[in-house]
């Protein structure tokens, strides 16, 4: 069986032009720079998407590429590897694996230095991501990230730095496996979750709007006032285990009453407390005010969460045993 491939542009595909690097490589282009991609024996149906930088993906892009590698797999394909710029790759790959099905790998990568340089990386990652969509080791393991010979779970990856070769990281756990002298080396297996339905209707998903508040020092709120008029949801991203200006808990606590407000830390990496702390703004006072517990999500892949649940409809207790499953 072979491997779909899907190509959304980003810097693995740019080249050179005048004005810096322009995204113009296909996927067969891309395919035919890799050295050893040929000689692996994993046929390839490469298949050009959308090529845009990441930082113009929508929720609607990216899942219409869920359904088509769905598709692909149901035709037949061991596993699918989707490459894209590494901008909103943490969040496009979450995504993908709060749906995601099949007991195939949907595997992203991408590169942090473009063909136009010395040491581009995009080759290695995308002949590493191959093996791993091809590899029976990756079975049930859901969407993973596959960068700098390193294999993440989507619900774990954080991109960590702007330029490093190595910006992929899991904080919390670390990798789950590795491709290690042209085989696949999985380390341990995480438990999958039930995966969430998609938005029946593109209207549904466009019109729903999630804030994302990252509290900061002296923070007077300001931002919050008339929320509830524009928005559907809110994550706070809250200081350490979960924590904001006590003259905010009353605010959020209002907002909790309206929409669905969840918690989470703005460090990048640990989770919130529940019951650790009890003053007025700490994560205990916050959750008795109706506040989400966000768990281990951080915030952008909260945001992912709490979006995808809205726009399929999903009601405030629905939105609590979701967080509690994947946080």
């Amino acid at each position: 069986m072979g491997v779909a491939l899907f190509t959304l542009g980003g810097t693995i595909a740019m080249t050179g032009s005048s004005g810096g690097v322009v995204s113009r490589l296909t996927g067969a282009e891309l395919t035919t720079a890799v050295p050893g991609l040929a000689d692996l024996g994993v046929p390839l149906d490469v298949r050009d998407a959308h090529a845009v930088p990441s930082a113009n993906l929508t929720f609607r892009q990216v899942l219409d590429v869920v359904v088509a590698a769905s598709t692909a797999v149901t035709d037949g394909a061991a596993g699918v590897v989707v490459t894209q710029g590494t901008d909103t790759l943490e969040e496009t790959a979450f995504l993908a694996d709060l749906v995601w099905p099949h007991a195939e790998p949907l595997v992203f990568t991408g590169a942090m230095r473009n063909p136009t340089l010395a040491g581009a990386d995009g080759p290695a990652n995308l002949l590493a991501a191959v093996r791993v969509a091809a590899s029976s080791a990756a079975r049930d393991l859901g969407t993973l990230v596959v960068f700098n010979d390193e294999v993440h779970a989507a619900r774990w990856v954080r991109k960590t730095h702007s330029t490093s070769t190595a910006t992929f990281a899991s904080p919390n756990v670390g990798p789950i496996g590795h491709v290690i002298e042209e085989r696949v080396r999985v380390l341990t297996r995480p438990a999958r979750r039930e995966p969430l339905p998609l938005p029946a209707e593109t209207a549904s998903l466009d019109a729903t709007r999630v804030a994302l508040y990252p509290l900061t020092l002296d923070d007077d709120g300001l931002l919050l006032d008339g929320l509830t008029e524009t928005h559907h949801g809110l994550v706070v991203a809250g200081y350490g285990v979960g924590h904001v200006p006590s003259a905010l808990a009353p605010v959020l606590g209002t907002l909790a009453e309206r929409i669905p407000v969840v918690l989470t830390s703005r460090t990048g990496s640990g989770s919130v407390l529940r019951h650790t702390y009890g003053a007025i703004g700490s994560e205990t006072d916050l959750l008795r005010r109706g506040l989400v517990d966000g768990g281990l999500l951080d915030p952008y892949k909260a945001r992912v969460l709490l979006r995808l649940l809205i726009a399929t409809g999903a009601g405030r207790d629905t939105v609590a045993e979701a967080f509690a499953r994947h946080g």
